[in-house]
C-alpha cells in the first residue's frame, strides 16, 4: 500500500479533482483505493455524491483521539472516509498533542493489506489537518495552476515542503501537476515554462475544460462516469497513468 497526499496550501489548484478522478481511474483499473477527505469544506465528499455525514464518520476521532479509522463509505467502486464542516474543530484540539501529526499514519498501518493505494485530499492550508495528511504520506502530489497564483504559491509550497520533511525526512514529491492550462493563453504558456524550469518531476498539464468538471461535480460523479470517452475523460486517463507511474504502481497504457 502506498499513501499519496494531494497538497497545495493555496485553494483553487485542482487538488480535489485530482484526488477524485485519479482515484476513480485507479479503481476502474482494479486497484483497491481508499480516498480520505481531510478538508472541512468537504468538496471531495460532495463531489462523490455523499451527503449528511456525521462527525464520527470523518477523520475527526483519528485526529483528536488517535482512534482507529472509521468504516469507509463505498461509492463508485472505491472507499471513502468523508468529511464535513465540523472537522475544522480538530485543528484547535490537535495543537499541543505530542505526535498528533502521525495519528493518521498510525491508523492506516493495519490496512496495509486491504488497499493498493490511499489518496488523501489535504485542505488548502498549512494547519494541523494539512500536517496530519503530510505525516501520513509516502509521497506528495502537488497540483499547481498555470496562472499567476500558481507562481505566487511556489514560495509557500517550498516552505511547507521543508516543514513536512522535518516531520518525515523521507517524504518527497512524487509529481507536480500543472492544472487549469489553456494553451491559447500566452500567460499560461509562460507559467508552464517556468514551472518546468523550476520543478521536477512534472507531468504534462491538465487542460482547463471547465464545463464538464463543474457539471460532474454537481452530479456527484467522477468524470469517467459522467462523461466517459470525452476529451476531459481522456485528460484524466492520461493524468492517472502519469500519477500511477510516479507512485510506482503497475499501469499499462
Amino acid at each position: 500500500m502506498i499513501t499519496a497526499t494531494v497538497f497545495n496550501h493555496a485553494g483553487g489548484a485542482g487538488k480535489t479533482s485530482v484526488t477524485r478522478d485519479v482515484g476513480y481511474e485507479f479503481a476502474r483499473r482494479g486497484l483497491r483505493v481508499l480516498l480520505i477527505d481531510l478538508d472541512p469544506q468537504a468538496n471531495l465528499t460532495s463531489w462523490l455524491g455523499v451527503r449528511n455525514i456525521s462527525l464520527e464518520h470523518t477523520i475527526f476521532p483519528v485526529a483528536v483521539d488517535g482512534a482507529a479509522l472509521p468504516s469507509p463509505i463505498r461509492v463508485h467502486g472505491l472507499d471513502l472516509i468523508p468529511s464535513q464542516v465540523d472537522l475544522a474543530l480538530a485543528e484547535a484540539q490537535m495543537l499541543g498533542q505530542p505526535g498528533a501529526h502521525l495519528a493518521l499514519k498510525q491508523a492506516l498501518e493495519p490496512l496495509q493489506d486491504q488497499y493498493d493505494v490511499v489518496i488523501v485530499d489535504s485542505p488548502p492550508s498549512i494547519g494541523q489537518l494539512a500536517i496530519l495528511g503530510a505525516g501520513a504520506a509516502d509521497r506528495l502530489l502537488v497540483p499547481i495552476p498555470t496562472r499567476a497564483k500558481g507562481l505566487d504559491a511556489m514560495p509557500g509550497l517550498q516552505k511547507a515542503t521543508t516543514l513536512y520533511r522535518r516531520l518525515r525526512r523521507d517524504l518527497t514529491v512524487a509529481l507536480y501537476i500543472p492544472t487549469l492550462y489553456d494553451a491559447r493563453r500566452g500567460h499560461d504558456r509562460e507559467v508552464l515554462a517556468l514551472l518546468r524550469e523550476n520543478l521536477s518531476p512534472i507531468c504534462e498539464p491538465v487542460p482547463q475544460r471547465e464545463a464538464v468538471w463543474l457539471d460532474s461535480n454537481s452530479a456527484g460523479q467522477p468524470v469517467g462516469i459522467y462523461a466517459p470517452g470525452s476529451p476531459v475523460h481522456r485528460d484524466v486517463q492520461r493524468l492517472a497513468g502519469d500519477v500511477a507511474r510516479a507512485l510506482g504502481l503497475e499501469w499499462d497504457a
